[in-house]
């Protein structure tokens, strides 16, 4: 064993164990012997990392000669560079998947020198509050919340909002909120400077470090989630034709609950593109759906900020929020104009109120949390998994010591967050209750065999997406192409490693600490992919990021919680300070640079040769518009696999036509009017392709007709046009 603070006899080198000795030792369980770092190591590192903060925050320090207080981090910089080298071979084409196996051993064998050595070590975890819950509620408010919200339940018939079932419902969920909010005595305490700031007569404004590094992280990350907003994705595909047909519902007053359309969604992104049409005048186009998304993933990262925060400290929450803001993943599921970015938006509040609910032991959190989940279930579906992620934290939270002194009002805090999710999720319960076949369709299609047989046993097929899944951040993200570049890691190159050098430094620091929240960290990364997990009729739907999508927050967390405790580790003199610089540069403009590639290069690329090219049928039948003054003779013929007929309507502004002309009713166009245009399918290249039979039907139609070919530069997505002039 090392000597401890108390002992004055020195150690020979001989006596000193070895790395592998503490590594064996920190899996000894029960009564076996366990060796220890010196305490004086982690107090001093708790030391320079409150120092290293106040100085981020701009406060001078107390000692203009800091010193070291850890060796110089070599073995740490190992560690990371190895890691780095795994995962660059891990990049597609991936052809040297054994070597990047050898240089990750050899980065966990340099992270454990380098923890056992008291280099690298994370963030402190937070101080569990000592305080109880007064066991006290309002019976008025609470009474008017249940009468209220039983109204409202009745009142949500027909799948419809309508003012009245609304008002009942908003003030059953504040009456509910009066009944069990705990009053700050020192409310007014923070209404003061709100007061005092807009009262004075000159105003004056202070910038700290800090707040500088907030705003340009922010400009970064804004930049990423919308330039080319506009045009990437370029392309919509059948489920925004379903989407923009919804929010048309919507606009004409059918403002339904759940939209059955396509196995069914939740209602949140019809009102609110409805909401961002508006107010951008967009109209009911892909633009303003895919705008509406863009913001709403925009609004995750200031929950992933606090929800870092809350973990591993500012330092912590700032990485976290860049790593986000910039990575491909996050940014993709955001811009693609689908729900898929309601997922993390409401899972990220849900979590942090949560997590510092249990932190703090104030029931307000959890009424924050539960408002939040309740809200969450409106959005989309994989947000169903999050209460069983919600049980599971107060579990853990409760078999551990750091619940001692609480574990009797657990189950109090826990009805409290239900209560407040439930009443939320009152228009959907009411639903779920009149339609529980259509309520489930959509989840019981990729978990039964409703829609698909399942061709194995089921468990087989549930650990064989266990595994998939999980190796999706660092190896293969699947084959969905819509929202991804397919068979790449989900992470980039240091994202990725610093994912996997976290979830290794969490992992150590549980088996010697115990704390739950350790342990919550690495268990939420699986549960959050269970909406992906789960696709067993569909396994080949796994892994999926727009399922996946809840899971990026605990990943990125515990990626910048590594990143956070490499910087410590080069707290000191200025040359150390030179070198925490630019190693943040190096690592942030690599991830920034290959980031970018695969979003605004890589997947454009992919995405424009797999989608089909509506938005140029949509400019042809807007110059036949401008010639002929109408757009009611202007048709696309189907053909199989190919376009979604409703789009190239959107494009021109009629969101709700289907522009279908089937071959077998083309004899009823002689008799119609005026001149008339007909988009057929070409490809010259595969014959298979290409729609002859159509045009030999057009043209013993319409033998005056001309047929002309559109010319794409993408190979394959050419079209005819043909024009029958007026007859």
């Amino acid at each position: 064993m090392m000597s401890n603070e108390n002992n004055n006899v020195e150690q020979t080198p001989l006596q000193e164990p070895s790395v592998l000795d503490y590594v064996k030792s920190l899996f000894r369980f029960g009564d076996g012997e366990k060796i220890r770092l010196p305490e004086f190591v982690e107090e001093d590192q708790r030391s320079a990392v409150s120092n290293q903060q106040s100085a981020i925050g701009g406060q001078p320090e107390t000692s203009s000669t800091f010193q070291p207080i850890t060796p110089f981090p070599w073995r740490s910089l190992l560690a990371l560079l190895l890691a780095l080298i795994g995962q660059r071979f891990l990049e597609p084409p991936a052809t040297a998947t054994p070597l990047a196996f050898a240089f990750y051993i050899a980065a966990f064998s340099a992270l454990a020198w380098g923890i056992y050595r008291g280099e690298w070590t994370l963030a402190p975890l937070k101080i569990t509050a000592a305080s109880t819950d007064p066991l006290t509620y309002r019976r008025v408010p609470l009474f008017l919340s249940i009468v209220l919200g039983f109204w409202a339940f009745i009142s949500f018939k027909d799948n419809l909002f309508t003012t009245s079932n609304v008002i009942l419902w908003c003030l059953a969920i504040l009456f509910f909120l009066r009944a069990f909010w705990l009053s700050d005595s020192n409310s007014n305490s923070i209404l003061k400077p709100i007061v005092s700031f807009f009262t004075r007569q000159a105003w004056t404004l202070t910038f700290s470090r800090w707040t500088l590094l907030l705003i340009a992280a922010t400009a970064l990350v804004f930049y990423f989630r919308f330039t080319q907003t506009a045009s990437l994705p370029p392309e919509p595909f059948s489920d925004h034709a379903e989407k923009i047909l919804d929010v048309y519902d919507v606009s004409q007053g059918e403002t339904h609950i759940f939209f059955v359309r396509n196995t069914g969604r939740e209602a949140f992104q019809m009102y609110w593109t409805l909401l961002v049409a508006n107010i951008f005048g967009t109209g009911l186009s892909f633009l303003s759906l895919k705008l509406g998304t863009a913001i709403l993933g925009f609004l995750t990262l200031p929950f992933i900020y606090m929800l870092g925060k809350e973990i591993g400290g500012p330092r912590v929450g700032l990485i976290a929020f860049v790593m986000v803001g910039i990575a491909y993943w996050p940014n993709l599921i955001s811009r693609i104009g689908l729900r898929f970015p309601l997922y993390p938006l409401f899972a990220a509040p849900t979590l942090l109120f949560l997590l510092r609910g249990l932190r703090t032991r104030n029931r307000n959190d959890f009424l924050l949390s539960g408002i939040f989940l309740g809200i969450g279930l409106h959005g989309y579906s994989p947000m169903r998994i999050v209460p069983f992620v919600v049980i599971a934290a107060f579990v853990l939270y409760w078999i551990h010591a750091q619940s001692k002194g609480a574990r009797r009002e657990l189950i109090l805090w826990l009805v409290m967050l239900g209560l407040a999710a439930l009443i939320v999720f009152l228009p959907l319960l009411r639903y779920w209750f009149d339609e529980p076949e259509l309520f489930g369709l959509r989840a019981m299609s990729r978990l039964s065999g409703v829609e698909n047989p399942i061709a194995n046993p089921p468990l087989q097929i549930f650990f064989s997406n266990v595994w998939n899944a999980l190796k999706m951040f660092n190896f293969d993200d699947g084959e969905i192409w819509v929202h991804s570049v397919t068979h790449r890691p989900a992470l980039d190159v240091v994202s990725a490693a610093l994912f996997v050098i976290g979830v290794a430094m969490v992992s150590i620091r549980y088996i010697r600490q115990r704390h739950w929240l350790d342990l919550f960290l690495l268990v939420s990364i699986p549960l959050l992919l269970m909406p992906s997990i789960l696709s067993i009729a569909f396994p080949r739907e796994n892994p999926a990021l727009n399922r996946a999508s809840g899971a990026y927050i605990p990943a990125f967390i515990v990626g910048a919680m590594a990143f956070d405790g490499l910087l410590t580790s080069l707290t000191g003199g200025k040359m150390r300070q030179v070198l925490m610089l630019a190693l943040t540069g190096i690592l942030l403009f690599a991830s920034a640079s290959q980031n970018y590639d695969i979003t605004f290069h890589q997947f454009n690329k992919s995405f424009r040769q797999n989608s089909w090219n509506t938005s140029d049928m949509g400019k042809v039948i807007r110059e036949f518009e401008q010639t002929y003054g109408a757009t009611d003779t202007a048709w696309v013929v189907p053909f199989p696999h190919w376009v979604d007929t409703r789009l190239p309507a959107v494009w021109v502004g009629i969101p709700n036509r289907d522009m279908a002309m089937w071959r077998e009713n083309l004899p009823g166009t002689v008799e119609l009017p005026g001149t008339k245009m007909f988009i057929v399918k070409a490809n010259l290249e595969d014959l298979n392709g290409n729609d002859q039979q159509t045009l030999d039907v057009l043209s013993s139609l319409y033998p005056n007709g001309q047929l002309k070919m559109f010319d794409s530069d993408i190979p394959g997505h050419d079209f005819w046009i043909f024009i029958a002039p007026s007859q």
